[in-house]
């Protein structure tokens, strides 16, 4: 008997976890269905003349052609050759600034001008080296005759040549020298004036009235934006997709929400120093006014176009961190209200005011899809939820 009720015991035991097991595990399902149903399943009801100021259309998923797209960052840049720093190899003093910071300026514009002693010598040295030239080309021309005549001697023919020679030298240099000053080299000036070397924006002026100049010291920096390009980060996994003169689109948010057109013209060879990506630079269709080098951007690339099942842009909804759009089944009869049922889909590609959809929940087997008047349903959803009421 003693061993019989030890078996009774166990046997009741097991049987007692079991059914606390079933329970515990039916509440979880329960639990979690009944928080689907509550996030996914809700429905709205409208009356005629709630349908009518919605603006409710119905519609059903499209088969659109739609362009594959690859997410990439990145930011405007500037090539080297659209920059400059304005130096200068003379000394001297700075007697008048003549531009601000942001103005736009031409190549060979005066931007300041400044006294330089040394500018005089240089002017000067050019002129004596002109005068010296046309004398001694003129005395190598009467020593060249006699020589022929066998009237001097031969070293003092070579000495005439010798010195002919260095002088067009000298005065090559001099030339040379006052060329990039940009200045006529015949027309003797009192004042250095210092140009642009390109045409673009004046973007810094680290010098005042007064300033003494020494060689290789910046007067002032330009910026031509309106050869700003983009340099995108391509990482590994995306490389075999991406090609020269492939479209890029992007928007500049903090400028203005106008999508912006580049090209792809160039793809880098190796990756990035610590990093898994690969630069490839965009040409800008048309670069805009306000358009700055260093912003930082969110691009897509086009790589392929694709048939999908896909709905207006408005027809969605998000919600919680999801999206929905809301069906209506075609074969019930509402009479004068009208019950509407928010159901989740993920989305893919967007083009050209649609959007790549799937849809994830079950849905009445003859529905229609409100393709407009969506927001309006979610606005009165999260109203009658706020009031304490139902959503249906």
């Amino acid at each position: 008997m003693k061993r019989i009720y030890i078996v009774f015991v166990v046997f009741g035991t097991i049987f007692f976890t079991s059914c606390q097991s079933k329970t515990t595990t039916e509440e979880v399902v329960t639990t979690q269905q009944e928080e689907q149903d509550e996030n996914t399943g809700k429905e709205v009801e409208l009356n005629s003349a709630q349908k009518k100021a919605a603006g409710i259309v119905m519609g059903q998923l499209e088969d659109k052609n739609l362009t594959d797209v690859i997410k990439v960052n990145g930011q405007t840049e500037l090539p080297p050759q659209n920059q400059a720093d304005v130096t200068t190899f003379l000394s001297g003093t700075v007697t008048q600034i003549l531009v601000n910071i942001g103005d736009r300026v031409t190549k060979g514009q005066v931007l300041a001008i400044a006294d330089s002693p040394e500018f005089i010598k240089l002017q000067e040295d050019y002129q004596i080296s002109k005068n010296n030239l046309e004398y001694f080309e003129l005395e190598y021309k009467r020593q060249q005759t006699l020589r022929a005549e066998n009237v001097n001697s031969e070293k003092t023919y070579q000495k005439t040549k010798s010195e002919l020679n260095i002088e067009k030298s000298r005065y090559q240099s001099l030339t040379n020298q006052l060329s990039l000053l940009s200045t006529n080299p015949n027309a003797m000036s009192r004042t250095l004036k210092i140009v642009a070397p390109i045409s673009g924006n004046v973007s810094v002026i680290p010098i005042r009235i007064g300033t003494n100049m020494v060689n290789g010291q910046t007067l002032f920096s330009l910026v031509d934006n309106s050869k700003i390009h983009l340099d995108l980060k391509i990482y590994e996994k995306d490389l075999p997709y991406i090609h020269e003169g492939q479209k890029v689109s992007f928007n500049l948010t903090n400028i203005n929400k106008e999508e912006v057109t580049a090209t792809i013209f160039s793809i880098g060879k190796a990756f990035e120093p610590g990093t898994k990506t690969v630069i490839a630079h965009a040409n800008i269709d048309q670069v805009p006014d306000n358009l700055i080098p260093g912003l930082y951007v969110n691009a897509l690339i086009d790589v392929g176009a694709k048939t999908v099942k896909a709905l207006p842009n408005e027809a969605i909804v998000k919600a919680d961190g999801r999206e929905f759009i809301f069906v209506s089944d075609t074969t019930e009869e509402h009479g004068e209200h009208y019950h509407y049922l928010r159901v989740e889909v993920k989305t893919g590609v967007k083009e050209l005011g649609y959007t790549q959809v799937e849809i994830v929940e079950e849905v009445p087997a003859n529905y229609n899809i409100v393709v407009q008047g969506a927001y309006y349903l979610q606005s009165h959803l999260i109203k009658n939820e706020g009031g304490g009421g139902h959503s249906h």
